[in-house]
């Protein structure tokens, strides 16, 4: 178990914690979801079950033991949800804020703070995926609304894509995307296999 842990353990996070988020959290994955960082949080006061941040190639997870850590409270939030993220660095740490399009906010303080950096630079990186999504989306929505449907950028809607439309463009092309947009789960293992077997029906 601790080979599996040892890629968690780059910033001096508790072991014993990310070894109990992990076997908590592994159950809650979808198919294809990998947890790609987990922060932990860090009170000058004993604590024994900290509060956790797990981030995944699909979502952000705020972990919060209860019951001296015989039970768990997990709120999670999807990318594409998530608006902003910050940090603000104190003298003991650091609390990280996530805001989401709907205006709900989520904080955790006492984050070390190499911890909340490395947090934060990776929620940046998803931020910037999903704004270019939405704007891409929100284009799209507006020329199909003055009746042009045309695909901006080459990247499809989801739920316009079949094998009537894009009939110039590459299906191999398309299911790439189609991957793309499953893996950050804008759209579910269902809708992605639906879509590439109407996109392989006509190969």
């Amino acid at each position: 178990m601790i080979n599996n842990l040892k890629k968690f353990l780059n910033e001096d996070q508790d072991p014993k914690a990310v070894e109990k988020l992990l076997e908590r959290i592994t159950g809650l994955l979808t198919s294809n979801e990998s947890v790609e960082y987990i922060a932990v949080q860090k009170k000058p006061a004993l604590n024994l079950s900290p509060d956790c941040i797990a981030l995944t190639n699909r979502r952000i997870i705020f972990c919060k033991p209860k019951t001296f850590g015989l039970s768990m409270d997990f709120q999670d939030f999807v990318w594409k949800d998530v608006l902003d993220c910050h940090i603000s660095e104190g003298i003991m740490g650091a609390t990280f804020s996530m805001k989401t399009v709907k205006n709900f906010i989520v904080m955790m303080d006492y984050l070390p703070k190499k911890q909340a950096r490395k947090l934060y630079q990776s929620a940046q990186e998803k931020e910037e995926e999903m704004r270019s999504f939405r704007r891409e989306m929100e284009l799209e929505n507006k020329r199909a609304a003055a009746g042009g449907g045309i695909t901006v950028n080459n990247t499809p809607n989801p739920s316009t894509i079949s094998p009537e439309s894009n009939t110039e463009e590459d299906p191999f092309i398309l299911l790439q995307k189609l991957k793309g947009l499953s893996d950050v789960g804008i759209i579910s293992a269902e809708e992605f296999e639906n879509k590439k077997n109407e996109i392989l029906s006509r190969v």
